[in-house]
């Protein structure tokens, strides 16, 4: 089976997607099912985890929906208010939807770079670890060292680094930064990792041979027991389309062997959200 880890659906008009450019002729269009499925077909994707895109349960809710009328869609990464303790009972909630498997905070967009570590949200991570719920960790190499911290605090909680917390790919002198954090958190932790949204932190012009020195630390630090594929669709779009990332991808991780391919491709993410 070949799991899509990270995918998304989006209407602009429901008006939470904050982060969205307005007008941006790549993203500010609805993106649903139907404009998904034919691409899964002929890529041979079996199913796929949607994620979400906007901070707020209502989104969830409708991510539900559509999980519920589509097959192929396997499983949901919502939200809630880690800032309102009494979302718990929102979790409590929904974890009793068979296609729920956890929740992702925009950390990434949060000015305050200590966000995750202040006392009045330890609640939502507690939660996670309580409620047998997964963490998507969304940020950027900034976060490591706090998301560090946080996944020690709480062993128990499920955590997934969403798009190799976006490493400067534009930026090659960054490498050495993020590659030790990423290493401490392969090394120090229980964390899965996502091999997806590369295409994006790097130039316009991309290249699979810039890609290729963070996809082989990945594998060496985490293993492929540990590593899920991703498109980011259709935020990919901005680089390229769906077909030509998951070609790259598997050009990228053509030298491990074919059961570690499958664990890549798809073995990982049916068992970290248990699919």
């Amino acid at each position: 089976m070949i799991i899509d880890s990270h995918q998304h659906f989006w209407n602009p008009a429901r008006g939470d997607h904050d982060w969205m450019p307005k007008g941006d002729p790549v993203l500010d269009r609805v993106y649903g099912p139907a404009d998904l499925v034919g691409t899964l077909v002929q890529n041979q994707v079996d199913g796929t985890v949607l994620v979400q895109a906007a901070a707020t349960v209502n989104e969830t809710e409708y991510m539900l929906g559509l999980a519920d009328a589509s097959d192929f869609v396997k499983g949901v990464v919502g939200w809630v208010d880690f800032e309102n303790p009494s979302d718990r009972r929102t979790l409590e909630r929904l974890r009793h939807h068979p296609k729920f498997k956890g929740v992702r905070p925009m950390i990434q967009d949060i000015p305050d770079v200590d966000w995750m570590l202040r006392e009045d949200v330890q609640w939502g991570f507690a939660a996670l670890a309580d409620l047998g719920l997964t963490f998507d960790a969304l940020g950027f190499p900034r976060h490591m060292a706090n998301f560090l911290t946080v996944l020690k605090r709480y062993p128990g909680m499920r955590t997934v680094l969403d798009h190799c917390l976006k490493p400067e790919i534009r930026n090659p002198e960054q490498f050495s930064f993020w590659a030790e954090g990423m290493s401490r958190l392969a090394g120090e932790t229980s964390a899965c990792i996502k091999f997806s949204a590369l295409v994006t932190e790097d130039r316009p012009e991309w290249s699979v041979e810039r890609l290729h020195p963070y996809v082989d630390h990945i594998v060496k630090e985490f293993g492929p027991q540990r590593i899920m594929w991703g498109s980011d669709w259709p935020v990919v779009r901005l680089r390229c389309e769906y077909d030509r990332w998951f070609h790259a991808a598997r050009h990228l991780t053509a030298s491990l062997s074919l059961p570690d391919q499958w664990r890549i491709y798809g073995g990982t993410a049916v068992e970290f959200y248990d699919l």
